[in-house]
């Protein structure tokens, strides 16, 4: 039987619970290689196709190089700001999406080249805000980066996708249409494809409305087809742009006095996009609807 009386116990309990409720620090990102080693990605530098310990510690040591093959994968928490940077993208505000994944970026360079790295997601998306800014210069040196992270794919698909996005308002609507439709093709990788439709419907929502109803209607059909199709289509693209691309959707829906279409899409976005903007708007349109 316990000597302990009950306000004893009591805060042994309260003492547990609070620190169950402490928060838990990340652990680093790391490189494993292949003889199942690691280090934080803080102690190694990349130099071309070598990676040079800077750090002595867990059991290397400073000026050790070793080939870059030799790295099998990363390991650790993907970096918290990154879907909350999509989120802003995606909801434009691509400055503010930027002062998220810049320091990604300089932190997880490193590993650019490494199986399971978080540095492309951040750079793609780096190079998606830097498109629709028309920021053309940093756009290209992105490019060249992601390219030579990806070298087998020769230049990276999201090098064209920036270009698409790059082409200016004054250019002709249908050949804007066209080049984001060319990058929703099957041969493509999802996100590619993802990020290519969800511009597409924006591109087609954001024409001043036809007078002629029937043009009107046909448009929308357009734009709320291209937003489905990213979360129907290509899934696997990424959370947050399925998340976003609902919430476009379920505009449409609601317009169309398909409520109950719209309420789904809205709980899906909220399941997508936990921790970000797009989160907060869904749930504002969802209270809006009840």
């Amino acid at each position: 039987m316990s000597n302990l009386s009950h306000p004893s116990r009591a805060a042994l309990l309260a003492c547990a619970v609070a620190a169950l409720a402490l928060p838990v620090a990340a652990e680093p990102v790391r490189i494993v290689f292949q003889n199942g080693k690691s280090v934080p990605i803080s102690a190694v530098d990349a130099q071309v196709d070598k990676l040079v310990i800077k750090t002595t510690g867990d059991g290397f040591i400073s000026g050790q190089s070793y080939p870059m093959a030799t790295a099998d994968h990363i390991f650790g928490e993907k970096p918290s700001a990154i879907n909350p940077a999509i989120g802003l993208l995606l909801m434009g505000k691509p400055a503010d999406a930027l002062k998220l994944l810049e320091p990604i970026l300089v932190e997880q360079r490193v590993t650019a080249k490494i199986s399971g790295n978080f540095w492309l997601e951040a750079a793609r998306a780096a190079l998606i805000a830097s498109a629709v800014t028309g920021n053309t210069v940093k756009c290209a040196e992105l490019g060249k980066e992601i390219s030579e992270a990806t070298p087998a794919q020769g230049n990276d698909p999201f090098v064209a996708l920036g270009k698409a996005l790059l082409m200016p308002e004054s250019a002709n609507v249908d050949d804007r249409l066209v080049a984001l439709g060319d990058l929703s093709t099957d041969n493509l990788p999802a996100d590619v494809c993802a990020y290519a439709a969800f511009y597409r419907g924006n591109l087609i929502s954001s024409l001043k409305r036809d007078k002629d109803p029937a043009v009107a209607l046909k448009r929308d059909a357009e734009a709320l087809e291209a937003f489905l199709s990213v979360a129907c289509l290509y899934p696997s693209g990424g959370m947050i742009l399925n998340g976003v691309a609902e919430l476009r959707a379920a505009e449409f829906l609601v317009t169309l006095d398909r409520r109950d279409e719209a309420v789904a899409l809205l709980k899906s976005s909220l399941r997508e996009s936990a921790g970000t903007l797009v989160s907060v708007e869904a749930n504002k349109r969802l209270e809006s609807l009840k």
